[in-house]
């Protein structure tokens, strides 16, 4: 660690290194435990009596309550309808029971005295606007300086970026902020980004883990407050055995209506959410992948993460080893919590419904991975419901269609064939089909009320909260919970299709890949909403037409769906919007306290993006090292030292050199370079010189 809050002049790219074992785990062999499970207090145990025994409780009244509405004898119809609507039902209902939980939540306290954990703040990025992470990375690095931190704390930057223009926007960036920073700003880049983010992490910790006690982890667009990393530090200073607390991050920055109207959601319904999930995992919590603090040494004794055997989507890297991680640690004896408490935790989100759509697929494949985990050995039960609601909060969709196309076949059937009253000819009283319309309407009114209830309740919470007064309001609070409702129910039906092709494009096989993500989107044209809508708009229109033609009732309970399906293309162009968002925050909707008082270091780092250089992009950021000599200094000081690679990475830059040995000037030794050469030579301070000696 530096003893000195300033720059150090000359600083390394890296410290040096301070290895620690990180041992890739066995998850069908029992661990050793390193001491018995922790008995969880009581209220834990009553909030899951609440969340999972009510849950149990409702989904018993459903399926007697829909029994009863069928009679006796359900047809085989009946009884598939009977199948899909009773875990619906329960689904729901957990999210009321869940929140009645919440009110067992424990309030958790930051113990004072005195905490020397050595601290690194660690940021992976593939493939970002590197002003932007960088610039949150500065701001953060002052905030930790003024919470008495600078002493202790580092922050490293972890690259996976394989572009090579994007790779030489974030030295040039790194190199600027290093500038100005009080505390140290590391950076790395692999050379090969196997594993993914989880492979990242896992390399930092085999280099560099022994160098410090505590990690937070950050993702591209997110950061915390100084002070909410100071009291996690001391929080798990606090407790040998706490292994990873994870925040509740408040989303912020959202531009277009749709991400506004999840920032909205996030912040009004979210806190309800997370006391919830506090109170019924209690110490057998779950971890997100960012905005945590974890203890290094149990993250290195518990987590090393092992291939899934077998072939993409269900075989290979675990793509969601967050929850992997979390379930790691527990097995081994570590507490993880939820500390819901914490505001100062930020994170930006999608801005389009296409891009959600996108992370979705991803998380979608990773989390039908964990069906593979379940038979872990020495796994908690806990560990095993949260990949259980993880699983399910893809395959609810799928579910949810089969649920409606079963019920307009059973009401086809109805209306179309002709009932045979009397099947025996000896048959004295007739055989009527049963089908109670009025236990049915009230099912669906209850299932509505369960839905409906959290957020009415979180509605009503906030109007008795600050949380009215810096939104503007209760009468702009609740007029922005009813957009937000009515915004919801048009984008849910869309949402259930795609994720349904989704789960179906997982089972045949097919892998979601390793893409960036979308950070900052723009307003889709026409040209490709219709080509990602027209089977949503030509299932809704078929079937407004068939039920118009034959059963006009049905149209009442089903046209929130349609109208979804009918005016996607509508909704998911408008909605990625900046220009209505802007209109909507004018009028005070969907206005989060974050956005009327942004805070200091959101502000900070707004401020300390602009003052570092603007990406340049394309071939434009490779040339300008070759133009510009300080430039190509600062790139090459971040570089990774050369070692010995193996043959499939050594060929790009022998062929690099022979192409730049026969160019005759900068930008035509470009053009003869493939990508992975390209990458080679930006990776290699004596390719780089070599190639800078070529004419402009």
């Amino acid at each position: 660690m530096t003893d000195s809050p300033h720059p150090v002049p000359g600083l390394a790219a890296v410290p040096p290194e301070a290895p620690l074992k990180m041992p890739v785990q066995d998850f069908y062999l029992r661990p050793q435990r390193r001491q018995p499970h922790h008995h969880q207090r009581w209220r834990v145990w009553l909030a899951r009596l609440i969340a999972f025994g009510g849950t149990a409780a409702l989904a018993v009244i459903g399926y007697t309550q829909m029994l009863a509405a069928f009679g006796d004898r359900p047809t085989p119809m009946q009884f598939a309808l009977l199948v899909l609507f009773v875990p619906t039902f329960a689904w729901v209902g957990f999210s009321f029971c869940s929140l009645l939980a919440g009110l067992l939540a424990p309030q958790p306290k930051t113990p004072a005295g005195p905490n020397e954990a050595r601290l690194a703040v660690v940021m992976p990025i593939y493939h970002e606007n590197a002003s932007k992470s960088i610039g949150l990375l500065t701001a953060l690095a002052h905030d930790l300086l003024r919470e008495g931190l600078g002493q202790r704390a580092e922050i490293f930057v972890l690259s996976d970026t394989t572009d090579p223009a994007t790779a030489v926007n974030e030295t040039l960036t790194v190199a600027a902020a290093r500038e100005t920073s009080p505390l140290p700003i590391w950076y790395r880049r692999r050379r090969s980004n196997e594993d993914r983010k989880s492979g990242n992490l896992a390399e930092f910790i085999r280099r560099w883990g022994g160098r410090y006690d505590q990690m937070v982890v950050l993702d591209a667009d997110s950061v915390m407050s100084g002070a909410t990393i100071r009291e996690l530090s001391a929080r798990m200073n606090a407790d040998p055995d706490l292994a990873l607390i994870q925040t509740m991050p408040v989303l912020v920055g959202g531009e277009t209506i749709f991400a506004r109207l999840t920032q909205f959601a996030g912040r009004v319904y979210g806190p309800m959410i997370a006391r919830g999930v506090a109170a019924w995992s209690g110490d057998t919590g779950n971890y997100w992948g960012h905005n945590a603090i974890l203890r290094i040494p149990a993250f290195a004794e518990a987590c090393g993460l092992p291939r899934l055997p077998g072939r993409p989507p269900f075989g290979g890297t675990i793509l969601s080893h967050d929850f992997v991680e979390a379930a790691a640690l527990g097995r081994r004896g570590w507490k993880v919590r939820l500390d819901h408490d914490l505001r100062g935790s930020y994170e930006g989100c999608p801005p389009t419904l296409l891009d959600m759509a996108a992370r979705e697929r991803r998380w979608a494949q990773g989390n039908l991975q964990h069906g593979r985990l379940f038979g872990m050995r020495g796994a908690r039960a806990i560990t095993r419901v949260h990949f259980a609601i993880g699983i399910l909060g893809f395959l609810m969709s799928p579910i949810w269609l089969m649920l409606i196309l079963v019920g307009l076949v059973l009401s086809a059937t109805v209306l179309l064939s002709t009932p045979e009253y009397f099947p025996n000819s000896y048959q004295l009283f007739p055989d009527w089909p049963v089908f109670d319309a009025r236990r049915m309407l009230w099912l669906f009114i209850a299932a509505m009320a369960l839905l409906l209830l959290p957020k009415l309740i979180a509605t009503v919470r906030a109007w008795l909260r600050p949380l009215a007064r810096n939104s503007g309001g209760p009468v702009r609070i609740f007029t922005s919970a009813l957009f937000e409702i009515v915004l919801s129910a048009l984008i849910a039906p869309v949402q259930m299709l795609i994720q349904t092709r989704q789960i179906y494009e997982i089972l045949r096989g097919r892998d979601s890949g390793w893409k960036a993500q979308v950070r900052a989107g723009s307003m889709p044209g026409w040209g490709v909403v219709i080509a990602r809508h027209w089977p949503h708009v030509t299932l809704g229109l078929g079937t407004l037409v068939v039920l118009a033609q034959f059963s006009p009732p049905q149209l009442i309970w089903l046209s929130p769906i349609l109208a979804g399906l009918i005016l996607s293309p509508l909704t998911s162009r408008y909605s990625a919007s900046p220009v209505f968002g802007r209109w909507a925050r004018m009028r005070g909707l969907l206005v989060t306290p974050e956005e009327r008082a942004t805070p200091p270091i959101l502000s900070e780092a707004s401020a300390a993006s602009r003052a570092l250089p603007r990406p340049m992009r394309g071939a434009e950021a490779i040339l300008h090292l070759g133009r510009d000599a300080a430039a190509r200094a600062r790139h090459i000081a971040l570089l990774e030292p050369p070692g010995d690679l193996p043959t499939p990475q050594r060929m790009p830059r022998i062929t690099a050199e022979a192409k730049i040995a026969h160019a005759t000037s900068r930008a035509e030794a470009l053009h003869f370079l493939t990508r992975d050469e390209t990458q080679a030579l930006v990776s290699d301070a004596t390719l780089l010189e070599r190639w800078s000696r070529l004419p402009g």
